[in-house]
C-alpha cells in the first residue's frame, strides 16, 4: 500500500527514487565511505593530468563533499557547487550546497566549466538524457569527468543470487541495478554531444568474511537495491544458499570471498571551435 501522502513509483519507472534517497539518508549515518573516497581520489588524480584551470566547477552525487573539497584546492578554481539528493548525506559538504537529483540537472546552459561525478551516474534511467543535461550545463570546452559503475560491478553477488532465488523460489527478481558496458560507454558520450569521448576502466576488488558482511557495506554505502520492480524482501533460506554459493565460487585460498567492482571512467568536452575535427579524405573517382 502507497505511503499516504507520497506517490508510488510508475509503473514504467526503473528506479524507485524515495528509496534511493532514503537509502542514501540512511548511509549518513553509517560511515562506510571507504569506495566512494577511493574512486573520488583517482577522478582527482585524472584531473590533475589535465593541463588547465577551472575555475567553476559542479560536484554531482556530492555525498559528504570529498570531491567537491578536492576541487576547490586546485589552482584557478574560484566556486565550486556540490549537488547532492539527500541533505543529511551532504550535511558535511562544503557551501553552496545544492538539492538534486542526476535525472533532473537544476543550472542553467553553460554555467560550469568543469562537471566532476563520482558514482552518481549508474542511478540515472536515462542516463543518455542525463549526459545531456550535463553537457549543456558545460561551458564551450568545458569538460566532463564521471565515475560509475560498469557492467562487471558484483556479478559474484548477481550470480549467487540468481542461483539461490531460482532453487528456493522458483523464480527470481532483479537485485542488482542494471549498468552500462565499457564498449558503449564512449559511444553514450558521442551520442549527447560530447566531443573528445573517452572510457576507461578500472577494477576494484574487495574482500569480505561472508555475504552478509558484504550486504551490510553495501546498505552501510547506500547502494543497495533501489529498483521499482524489486522484491523488499530477501527469504532467509534464499540468503543461506545465497551465501553458500558464494563461498564455494568466489571465495579466496583464505576463504574470504570476492566483491569485484568494475569502474568506468567516463571523459568528455563540450564542443569548441577550437577542437580538432577530421578532415575529408581525398575523393575517390568512381567509373
Amino acid at each position: 500500500m502507497p505511503t499516504p501522502g507520497i506517490d508510488p513509483p510508475p509503473d514504467t519507472a526503473l528506479f524507485d527514487r524515495r528509496a534511493w534517497r532514503l537509502h542514501r539518508d540512511r548511509a549518513a549515518t553509517c560511515g562506510v565511505d571507504f569506495l566512494h573516497r577511493e574512486v573520488a581520489e583517482r577522478l582527482a588524480d585524472r584531473l590533475d593530468l589535465v593541463n588547465r584551470e577551472f575555475h567553476v566547477a559542479l560536484d554531482l552525487g556530492a555525498r559528504t563533499g570529498e570531491l567537491a573539497r578536492a576541487l576547490a584546492a586546485r589552482r584557478g578554481c574560484t566556486h565550486v557547487v556540490a549537488a547532492e539528493p539527500s541533505l543529511r548525506l551532504a550535511a558535511a559538504a562544503p557551501a553552496p550546497l545544492v538539492c538534486a537529483d542526476p535525472e533532473l540537472i537544476p543550472f542553467g546552459d553553460a554555467s560550469f566549466d568543469l562537471v566532476a561525478s563520482c558514482l552518481a551516474l549508474h542511478w540515472t534511467a536515462d542516463l543518455p538524457g542525463a549526459l545531456i543535461q550535463l553537457r549543456r550545463t558545460l561551458k564551450p570546452d568545458g569538460l566532463l569527468l564521471a565515475a560509475m559503475f560498469g557492467d562487471d560491478t558484483l556479478v559474484e553477488l548477481r550470480t549467487a543470487l540468481f542461483e539461490a532465488e531460482l532453487a528456493e523460489e522458483g523464480g527470481v527478481s532483479p537485485r542488482v541495478s542494471p549498468t552500462t558496458e565499457l564498449a558503449d560507454a564512449a559511444a553514450l558520450l558521442q551520442r549527447a554531444g560530447y566531443a573528445m569521448p573517452v572510457a576507461d576502466s578500472e577494477t576494484i576488488t574487495v574482500t569480505y568474511p561472508d555475504l552478509v558482511a558484504l550486504l551490510r557495506d553495501l546498505r552501510g554505502m547506500g547502494e543497495t537495491n533501489a529498483l521499482a520492480a524489486r522484491r523488499r524482501f530477501l527469504g532467509r533460506a534464499t540468503l543461506a544458499r545465497a551465501g553458500a554459493i558464494y563461498a564455494e565460487r568466489f571465495a579466496d585460498a583464505d576463504g574470504r570471498i570476492r566483491a569485484t567492482f568494475d569502474i568506468l571512467f567516463l571523459t568528455g568536452w563540450a564542443p569548441h571551435p577550437s577542437h580538432a575535427t577530421p578532415q575529408p579524405g581525398p575523393r575517390r573517382r568512381i567509373g
